[in-house]
């Protein structure tokens, strides 16, 4: 998508180009911006020569804007669906918020395998988890295939919307370990609620782990990357993964454990207490099975942990 400013520096030729190329409105940025293409290609505007081509791209820009102000409606088993705008965009699909929840639609047909992965994750973990750590987890409300206009096939799963949350990606500053604590704990709790119904998330990344700033509450999402053999991994994150993932494409319980305390020792950085540091360390072996395998048991030596360094627990209001 070009910027506003940018259309103004193309030429005639590049903006037909760009006209023709497009699918959508949105590749050639937002509505407002519609003016400034129909300046460059408005068949008054130009010679002779030019004219037939000028109407041509005036046209499909035409068409393009007023298609443009129709949003998508996607036919779900339950209801319909309004794909009315854009509400985050993950490693792999385009989520749009339509009331209570959320739209999930992958960019590419080829990662339909990874939205059926992240279904039966779901499935798996409301029917075989405890059913009062579902908070944990984003609800699945269904999950169908949708043929576009070209008749490319894509899995769409439906979720429901984690109201009030943000992801730990969005955290730009350094956490004081006392407010890092409560997201530990919860991360372990939901790692332990997973691994207990026998499913490995298998990426545990910031953007992965959301959580409520004035309730503490988290939930860990995008289940696509779960099972003991991931069928794809988040290459911008490649350093984040242990050794057996890197390598192997294998992942379990430890595997799970690995990613989370790096992560929090991340968000945590330098001031990380000596005690904290060294129990992450023990965390993060390069061989799993030197790592511990249970986070349930794990989180009663975090408390543990947290209650030599701090004392009983208290409520720390959290400002991102």
């Amino acid at each position: 998508m070009i910027t506003t400013a940018g259309i103004e520096t193309l030429s005639f030729e590049e903006a037909v180009a760009r006209i023709a190329a497009a699918e959508d409105f949105q590749e050639l940025g937002e509505r407002r911006a519609y003016r400034k293409w129909a300046k460059l290609v408005h068949p008054d505007t130009v010679g002779a020569a030019r004219r037939a081509t000028a109407t041509n791209a005036f046209a499909k820009l035409a068409n393009l804007y007023k298609g443009a102000g129709q949003a998508p409606v996607l036919h779900g088993r339950r209801r319909s669906y309004r794909m009315d705008r854009v509400h985050a965009s993950g490693d792999l699909a385009e989520l749009y918020a339509d009331g209570a929840v959320l739209i999930k639609v992958p960019r590419s047909p080829r990662d339909n395998d990874l939205m059926e992965t992240e279904t039966a994750s779901l499935r798996r973990l409301w029917s075989d988890g405890d059913p009062k750590f579902r908070p944990y987890a984003p609800r699945l409300v269904e999950s169908f295939v949708y043929e576009d206009e070209t008749r490319r096939r894509r899995r769409v799963n439906v979720l429901e919307r984690q109201a009030g949350m943000i992801s730990l990606a969005e955290i730009r500053r350094p956490l004081d370990p006392r407010d890092a604590a409560w997201m530990w704990r919860r991360l372990l709790t939901a790692l332990g609620w997973a691994h207990r119904a026998g499913v490995t998330h298998g990426a545990v990344l910031p953007e992965h782990v959301l959580i409520h700033p004035e309730e503490h509450g988290l939930a860990l999402v995008d289940w696509c990357y779960a099972g003991h053999r991931p069928a794809a991994i988040v290459k911008a994150r490649l350093s984040d993964y242990p050794p057996e993932v890197r390598n192997d494409r294998l992942a379990g319980p430890a595997t799970d454990i690995y990613m989370a305390t790096g992560l929090m020792a991340r968000l945590i950085g330098p001031g990380m207490p000596a005690p904290m540091r060294r129990f992450a360390a023990g965390c993060m072996y390069d061989a799993p099975r030197m790592r511990p395998q249970d986070a349930w048991a794990l989180l009663g030596e975090f408390d543990e942990l947290i209650h030599r360094l701090y004392g009983p627990r208290k409520f720390r209001p959290f400002v991102p």
